[in-house]
């Protein structure tokens, strides 16, 4: 029988921590698999996707810049990816590509781990209209948000956005941050604010409800300035991490056929790894 082999496809993808999670989990569950990573330029995303399994590929993972290429390879899609327009997990059934998207997955699963009843908030506030606020506005939907202010340096972009999802999605620009702030239950950066620990977004969290959950998609550091200013108020603050192990579950268990589990030794790993 073939050794099922899966990747994450990227550009640039050495600084991926997708390999490091997927082999841990091979390791832990005994599976004689395999799993790599592919630097593919944006030119070559098309062709890369439509012959990954001449090279034994059974799947992979789709990272920053290919989610919509990967989007437009595949002939069949979930509900979920047709809904943001971008795939992050592929497989192959027969000779037909499938996708899905795991991000808005990855995303609540993180919340569900650290903040129980995060599910019970009714309003918003997302930084940022990229792909990841995708993700994001769709779990907050599904959670039952029924307002949610998106907003952005580009205030033309999460109107953009916006109008993708339709009612309950506010979009303005980050000028309007100090009027959103003081309803919000959630609180969201999806920008790159923040990223290897500079300055972030300014906010004055003085003016945020007591109980408001903070989370940040940026995970290096763990405990971005926005998080850490958060924090000094007395708020609860979630890291990004955890989404980014959350999403990797369920291709795992496409390719390899074993449900593995987001634990603290798992998280350790990564961890490490993210110090060095």
């Amino acid at each position: 029988m073939s050794t099922a082999r899966a990747f994450v496809v990227g550009w640039p993808v050495k600084h991926s921590r997708s390999p490091l999670i997927h082999r841990h989990w091979l390791k832990r569950h005994g599976i004689d698999g395999g799993y790599c990573a592919e630097a593919v330029p944006p030119e070559d995303a098309e062709s890369f996707f439509r012959s990954f399994g001449d090279r034994g590929y059974c799947g992979g993972n789709v990272t920053l810049p290919h989610k919509e290429a990967a989007f437009r390879a595949c002939q069949m899609l979930t509900p979920v990816a047709e809904r943001l327009g971008a795939a992050n997990t592929l497989w192959l059934e027969g000779a037909t590509l499938h996708g899905d998207n795991t991000d808005a997955y990855g995303f609540a699963a993180n919340l569900d781990d650290n903040v129980k009843d995060w599910r019970g908030g009714a309003t918003a506030l997302v930084l940022g209209a990229g792909g990841a606020a995708r993700a994001v506005l769709f779990a907050l939907m599904e959670a039952g948000y029924k307002s949610i202010a998106l907003l952005n340096r580009s205030p033309e972009r999460a109107t953009a956005l916006a109008s993708h999802f339709g009612a309950p999605v506010d979009p303005g620009g980050l000028d309007a941050v100090a009027d959103a702030l003081p309803g919000a239950d959630i609180i969201i950066n999806t920008t790159s604010a923040g990223l290897h620990g500079d300055a972030g977004i300014p906010i004055d969290w003085r003016a945020a409800r007591p109980g408001v959950i903070v989370t940040d998609l940026v995970y290096v550091p763990l405990v971005t300035p926005f998080l850490g200013a958060a924090a000094e108020h007395g708020l609860t603050i979630v890291d990004g991490l955890g989404m980014l192990l959350h999403q990797a579950v369920p291709g795992f268990e496409r390719w390899f056929g074993v449900r593995p589990e987001v634990d603290a030794e798992l998280r350790a790993v990564v961890v490490a790894d993210l110090a060095e």
